[in-house]
């Protein structure tokens, strides 16, 4: 058991010491001075570390935690590893919430506008599943496919509304994913993407059983509806809440879990604290990235992801070809 135990120990060693490092170079980067050794002694500097500093840090983490756990399940209720939120009309959906919040509460707060956000996401991730169950299994590539299509026509349409409401400027903001406007007071909200990562983990049995199919899962005596209800809420939930703060972040979702997936099947309760480490962790590097290839000046996370992503993409897509 000693041996068993040893190399999962010394694994989450690493990855506490790498994010830690990753979050130490994040405090660090900025345009504005902040000396490590004269911190307590300068005012300044501090109020840029609270203020500015540690959330954004802390808003990578979570973000990126959040949408790889929203990944992961979202691909266990799909029973398909090549969707995710961003590619299945998920985040164009909470994309669209936000619209409509925007149009007809103009003054509502951030809490609301993630609710209506929430619920638009729900609403087009369930019939996004609806439809996808109806393809065939033995054509997988086929659900990734009505994915980006479905995606598309929701993206399209709320870009229609938009434009007719002479919004296209701040729709931009919300499907660019970026960091460079967290501060203290906006990003606390992105604390609720914890708890639905907790909630995943502890229905992580369940939702592995759920992958099996309906008429597997009824006849092991598992609720399926209500799991695969539970499981939508958390993917609405953690969509809605990174599309209202920080944007659409593409692949996150999508590389994660399938690299995960490489070391450790479909053992969901142990992919699930690794898969939150792993966003988390690529989220940040390439936040990190964005902020010091053109220094002063930012390149957005989504922009960054969109490379790093495609370029993971394909290699998953080589690799599994190969060994095929």
């Amino acid at each position: 058991m000693t041996a068993d135990l040893k190399p999962s120990v010394n694994a989450w060693l690493a990855a506490g010491v790498g994010l830690a490092a990753l979050s130490a170079i994040s405090l660090c980067i900025g345009v504005g001075d902040m000396p490590p050794t004269g911190l307590w002694s300068d005012p300044q500097a501090l109020q840029l570390l609270l203020v500015s500093r540690l959330p954004r840090t802390l808003a990578a983490l979570l973000a990126g935690a959040g949408l790889a756990i929203a990944g992961l399940v979202m691909q266990i209720l799909a029973r398909n590893r090549f969707v995710e939120p961003t590619t299945a009309g998920t985040g164009q959906s909470a994309a669209f919430g936000i619209l409509i919040a925007t149009l007809l509460f103009p003054s509502a707060s951030l809490a609301w506008k993630t609710v209506l956000a929430s619920v638009a996401a729900l609403a087009g991730t369930s019939l996004f599943l609806a439809v996808a169950h109806r393809l065939p299994p033995t054509q997988p590539f086929l659900v990734a496919l009505f994915g980006l299509v479905y995606g598309g026509v929701v993206g399209a349409a709320v870009t229609f509304v938009a434009w007719q409401a002479d919004l296209l400027q701040f729709l931009e903001i919300w499907t660019t994913g970026e960091f460079s406007g967290v501060l203290r007071g906006r990003y606390e909200i992105l604390w609720v993407t914890a708890a639905a990562v907790a909630l995943a983990w502890w229905i992580a049995d369940r939702l592995t059983i759920a992958s099996l199919g309906r008429d597997a899962s009824v006849g092991l005596g598992l609720n399926y509806r209500r799991v695969v209800q539970l499981g939508l809420v958390i993917v609405s939930i953690i969509s809605a809440l990174s599309v209202v703060v920080v944007g659409m972040i593409p692949f996150v979702g999508l590389v994660v879990p399938n690299l995960v997936s490489r070391s450790l099947g479909d053992n969901l309760s142990a992919a699930l604290p690794r898969v939150a480490a792993t966003g988390a962790a690529l989220v940040l590097s390439c936040d990190i990235v964005g902020r010091l290839i053109r220094y002063p000046y930012e390149i957005p996370v989504g922009t960054v992801l969109g490379v790093v992503g495609a370029g993971l993409f394909l290699w998953i897509l080589f690799g599994r070809a190969q060994r095929v």
